[in-house]
């Protein structure tokens, strides 16, 4: 599957992996610290991935206090 990272901008091909916790994992990116986009779905651990794939995974940012 193709992987995009943003905002790194690198494209990464992945492959062997069931779900998006195996993803992460195989990635070393702690669940939380990115969110998983599959098209317009946002994708949690648990979700199944499929070969074609075209993933893309955003950083999490924090704006702090109000």
């Amino acid at each position: 599957m193709k992987v995009r990272l943003k905002p790194q901008n690198r494209e990464l091909t992945v492959a062997d992996v069931k779900r998006v916790a195996d993803l992460l994992e195989r990635l070393q990116i702690v669940p939380g610290t990115v969110l998983v986009i599959r098209g317009q779905q946002l994708l949690t651990d648990d979700a199944r991935l499929a070969p074609d794939d075209d993933i893309e995974l955003r950083s999490v940012v924090s704006g702090g206090s109000w």
